[in-house]
């Protein structure tokens, strides 16, 4: 049942994904196999919210009592809400990321090209398997071409961003293969990093673990058995709990968190009422709401700083909100999948899927250790992580072999991370664009360039680097 979009139907919509949330947070917490593949708690109750949706349970017809089962009564617009959403993420990212630039030793500059090499030859890739292969044997849309890195590289949030683009172009069926895909990707980068794990620490690889193991009795590896029980079950222990942000404001004048939640969301409103302006004046094309966002929340912070009031915006209150957003983004993303539209492009889906999942292996098995350094395989198993699911799935596959941090990766990836920002920004910005007006060859051959770049940055530095092995 679809229920007419009003007040109310708000509500319930918001009801049931906070449900959904909660549902997917005690079956993280209880249930051993979520646990050992680490999936999310978003992920774990998108998914269930989607067999439970009127496309799917809807589909069966089944009656009790008198009663037709039609799902969970969802109202026509949970779909919109990822738009929105997307919105949130980008404003919240723009007045809080500091953007600050550290000088790049040559190993700093090994993993930051090899970063970019991973993130824009996905986009190589997948653009070139569908204009060369998958459109003219299979009638597979040029617009499929970029959706494994939205959804591998990119992940939930960027796979919305995408899909937003090219649903507001009259390709709605984006949207939901790119959740599809971002989900098997999460699944990819958690069993396949658990299979490397395994793999490189057997083949004395994982410098921390080896050092680990020659002290214990056996040395054997024990994979997600080996990370803290918080990790596998997602829910902290007491002395573990800290304040999800800091009070800027006194209760008596304004809620801090009432000042960010506004902050955010008068960033989102401008926005909105920025690309309504656009689209009514320029209306060849449709511009991206989250990228307007982003631009204009770089403004406010600018002029919050130029006036002295950036010190009342709390970084980790704003980050609190960025993920929260996140999570119920997910939710919606997955909620939304067309199982028709899927099914229509599953043959193309699939090959991308191999593609990316054989790219992905070339550069983390063959090129990684030439390339990264003594850490190479945490860098590199990091690397898959994010590349294939998210950031938190490659930190948490790090944990496996390097539990102490040992090999500094984390703190590496938030300097080398810096290159890849205009990258992916452009790859979601302005690509799919030129897709859209018949440039993938362009496209497939920018970032292909960039991808070299990246591949011969990262080689330079590494030769350059007494320490590298060659």
């Amino acid at each position: 049942m679809i229920v007419e979009y009003s007040a109310w139907a708000l509500l319930i919509d918001v009801g049931l994904i906070s449900a959904l949330l909660l549902l997917g947070a005690l079956l993280r917490a209880s249930v051993r196999p979520l646990q050992n593949l680490l999936i999310p708690a978003s992920i774990i109750g998108g998914l269930l919210g989607f067999l439970l949706s009127p496309q799917v349970l809807g589909t069966f017809g089944w009656r009790i009592g008198g009663f037709t089962i039609s799902g969970l009564p969802f109202s026509a617009e949970v779909s919109t809400y990822t738009s929105i959403l997307i919105a949130v993420v980008f404003a919240c990212m723009a007045i809080a990321d500091d953007f600050k630039i550290k000088g790049m030793g040559r190993s700093l500059t090994a993993f930051s090209g090899y970063g970019v090499m991973m993130s824009a030859g996905q986009v190589l890739v997948g653009v070139t398997l569908v204009i060369c292969l998958l459109r003219p044997l299979l009638g597979t849309p040029s617009e499929m071409g970029l959706v494994l890195f939205a959804s591998w590289s990119g992940g939930f949030g960027t796979s919305a961003a995408l899909g937003d683009v090219f649903a507001a172009n009259g390709h709605p069926e984006i949207t939901s293969i790119a959740f599809t895909s971002a989900t098997v990707g999460m699944f990819v980068g958690v069993v396949g990093g658990i299979i490397l794990a395994r793999i490189g620490a057997a083949r004395g690889h994982a410098k921390a673990f080896n050092a680990k193991a020659a002290g214990s009795s056996d040395g054997k590896f024990e994979g997600v058995k080996s990370l803290p029980e918080h990790i596998r079950t997602g829910v902290l222990p007491e002395a573990e709990r800290g304040p999800i942000g800091r009070n800027t404001f006194s209760g008596g004048s304004l809620e801090s968190l009432s000042f960010h939640v506004g902050l955010v969301a008068l960033i989102c409103l401008l926005g909105y009422g920025t690309k309504s302006w656009l689209d009514a004046t320029i209306t060849a094309v449709s511009f991206p709401l989250f990228t307007i966002t982003f631009l204009l929340g770089l403004l406010i912070r600018a002029i919050f700083s130029k006036l002295g009031w950036a010190k009342q915006v709390d970084k980790a209150t704003v980050n609190t909100i960025n993920g929260s957003a996140a999570d119920v983004l997910i939710v919606c993303g997955i909620v939304s999948i067309q199982p028709s539209f899927v099914a229509d492009q599953l043959d193309g889906l699939l090959a991308l899927f191999i593609a990316g999942l054989l790219f992905c292996l070339f550069l983390g098995l063959v090129l990684a250790p030439r390339m990264l350094g003594d850490d190479w395989f945490a860098r590199q198993l990091f690397t898959w992580g994010w590349a294939t699911g998210s950031v938190p799935t490659g930190i948490a596959l790090l944990r496996i072999i390097d539990p102490d941090h040992e090999s500094s990766t984390i703190e590496d990836f938030g300097y080398a991370y810096l290159p890849l920002i205009p990258v992916e920004t452009a790859a979601v910005a302005v690509a799919p664009f030129m897709v859209i007006g018949g440039l993938s060859w362009a496209v497939a051959g920018i970032w292909g360039l960039i991808a070299v770049a990246g591949g011969a940055i990262a080689w330079w530095a590494a030769r350059r680097d007494e320490n590298v092995e060659p």
